[in-house]
């Protein structure tokens, strides 16, 4: 028996479809710019072979989370931990449950790595859950990037192994791979190479144009043809659907994204001054704006400097020789506290190690720091415990070296946060929450505290765990130190 999914019209109106088996063989990709209905197209294959077929939908803009009210499929979202994502995508197939995995929300490294996550799940399935499924990929070129994209070298290399997983090795384990880009040129070669059906849609660069042209077997002179098409209107080939390239209109679909694209609106009607007070004060629950001071260039405060620095040197005799000796000292206390104002402001723990580090300088100059100044390396390292709030003088010395010594396996950027849980243990003091690891970490964002705990649990500086009562005690196996419970959700203490 053959299952025959209606994607919509060629253009002579006969019916377009797909051999829902052969597309399951044989994989599809979707090409097209922005606004040329690859959102579209793929929402109506999903609704078309929603009763046929299990289905898993990679969504980074949330848009087919709506699937879900129309024909059942589960929406994830990804705001957990990536061991949690393998998990769960083991169950999804276990139990052939349809899935939209919905990104919203994430940044786009968190985005990369959630996909991998759970595309690695859904490839490590026991073989007894091999069933058919299809795979939906949206806005691909982020997964499977042809160069260097935003997220960072190891988040990049984990989905990008996870791509190729899917579309090369994918079928025999019942994975279908259906993938969607704006720009072939973005997407890995590798990854588009292991599709047999294609759908070109819209686009306007030269390159892309071309490559489209040779998938699709098409002289170059008919690459024009793509500039010309209508939205929703794709040029199909591929052993699923037809086998010469014939130009198709998509047809309409049952439910509807969230997105959609801008409609013009009119503007309210108010004057000027309503305007400017809608703008410049604040409701109930915000925070009043803050008028910023006149720009002050730093070659500006350098020459203030340099012309009072003569006068306020202090005299030759005022200098005693006991000086030298306590001159090192005085120093890292001069830095200590020059780092405590910093992080004092209130926007400090989230700005720029770059932007923090010339602030750190003037501020020397300022309080005529002797000696020479930390270098950005040690800047860094420094920055991290103050970020963390961590101040040595409370706790047990030779216990704190030991927490030093482990930390020093951490990244840098990572060292603070284990020292902040590390300072609670010893005190036993209460877990920090999530927006609290979150400052100490330089992000506002409690969904990368949870993932960067759940890094170090998974390389066993720490264990997380729950009483009774939901709050969250974390371990340290190594020091053989525990945290009291605190809640993970508290906000963070004020400044």
């Amino acid at each position: 028996m053959t299952f025959s999914v209606d994607i919509g019209n060629r253009a002579n109106g006969t019916r377009a479809a797909f051999d829902l088996e052969e597309l399951l063989a044989t994989r599809l990709l979707v090409q097209g710019n922005s606004g040329s209905g690859k959102s579209h197209l793929l929402r109506r294959l999903l609704e078309q072979s929603a009763e046929w077929v299990q289905q898993a939908v990679i969504d980074p803009e949330g848009d087919f989370v709506t699937l879900a009210d129309r024909f059942g499929h589960v929406v994830v979202d990804a705001n957990c931990s990536e061991r949690d994502l393998a998990l769960i995508a083991a169950r999804v197939r276990k139990h052939r449950v349809s899935v939209v995995l919905n990104l919203e929300g994430l940044d786009v490294d968190g985005q990369v790595r959630a996909a991998a996550a759970f595309l690695n799940g859904l490839f490590d399935a026991e073989r007894d859950h091999w069933y058919p499924m299809l795979v939906v990929v949206d806005e691909a070129q982020l997964f499977a990037p042809a160069a260097s994209g935003e997220a960072d070298g190891e988040a990049r290399r984990a989905s990008l192994g996870a791509m190729t997983n899917l579309m090369c090795r994918g079928r025999k384990r019942g994975l279908a791979g259906v993938i969607a880009t704006q720009r072939l040129a973005k997407l890995a070669k590798n990854v588009a190479a292991e599709a047999s059906n294609f759908l070109m849609g819209r686009t306007f660069l030269d390159i892309d144009m071309a490559r489209a042209a040779d998938l699709l077997g098409m002289e170059r002179r008919q690459a024009e043809m793509f500039r010309n098409l209508q939205r929703g209107e794709f040029v199909s080939l591929g052993p699923a659907i037809g086998r010469r390239p014939e130009p198709v209109r998509i047809g309409p679909v049952e439910t509807t994204g969230r997105g959609g694209g801008p409609k013009l609106t009119p503007l309210p009607e108010q004057g000027g001054e309503a305007a400017r007070e809608l703008i410049f004060r604040p409701t109930a629950g915000e925070e009043a704006p803050r008028v910023a001071a006149a720009p002050v260039s730093t070659a500006d405060i350098l020459s203030e400097l340099s012309r009072s620095r003569a006068a306020l040197a202090p005299a030759p005799e005022d200098n005693p020789p006991q000086a030298d000796l306590l001159g090192r000292l005085a120093r890292d206390e001069a830095i200590e506290e020059i780092l405590v104002e910093m992080m004092a402001e209130p926007d400090a723990a989230f700005q720029p190690v770059s932007m923090l580090y010339q602030d750190f300088l003037v501020r020397c100059r300022i309080k005529r720091v002797t000696g020479d100044s930390l270098d950005l390396q040690s800047f860094r390292q420094r920055l991290s415990l103050a970020r963390a709030g961590v101040e040595t003088e409370t706790v047990d010395e030779d216990a704190w070296q030991q927490a030093t010594l482990i930390s020093a396996s951490l990244p840098e950027d990572m060292r603070g946060v284990f020292l902040l849980v590390a300072k609670a243990a010893l005190l036993k003091a209460p877990c920090p929450s999530d927006a609290e690891i979150a400052r100490a970490y330089g992000t506002r964002s409690p969904s990368r505290a949870r993932r960067l705990l759940a890094y170090m649990e998974e390389r066993g500086f720490l264990v997380c765990a729950s009483d009774l009562r939901g709050q969250r005690l974390i371990q340290l196996p190594d020091l053989g130190w525990q945290t009291a419970p605190g809640s993970a959700t508290a906000a963070a203490a004020a400044e």
